[in-house]
């Protein structure tokens, strides 16, 4: 297996909060159904996963946010689970797996995504 790209990403928790609160709309556009019922500082993670996840792509124009959504295993551990405009990347590219990992700790979320051939 070979690295394909890396993506780093993090957050202002407070600051993405005002956002989702000043535009309401936008928790919608940004989380599947699932994802916005997360606690702020999940969703920052989330979102900082789904930059991470476009840089490591190579930031293709024309993603869908849902395309990249962020579940748990039943051990907490996140996955990245991917489909339509993200899939169609990644396959382009020759992913066969994604790593991610996520944190959030002192008003920051940080997301790190891995891809490998």
């Amino acid at each position: 297996m070979a690295v394909i790209g890396v993506g780093i990403d993090v957050v202002d928790i407070q600051r993405f909060g005002e956002s989702l609160d000043r535009t309401p709309s936008l928790r919608d556009r940004l989380f599947t159904a699932d994802e916005a019922t997360r606690p702020l500082a999940s969703l920052a993670a989330r979102f900082a996963a789904k930059e991470a996840m476009a840089k490591a792509l190579g930031a293709p124009t024309g993603m869908s946010w849902h395309d990249a959504e962020v579940i748990s295993e039943g051990s907490g551990r996140p996955l990245l689970t991917i489909r339509g405009s993200v899939l169609a990347r990644a396959d382009e590219l020759g992913v066969r797996s994604v790593h991610l990992s996520l944190s959030h700790d002192a008003g920051i979320a940080s997301a790190v995504v891995v891809l490998e051939s």
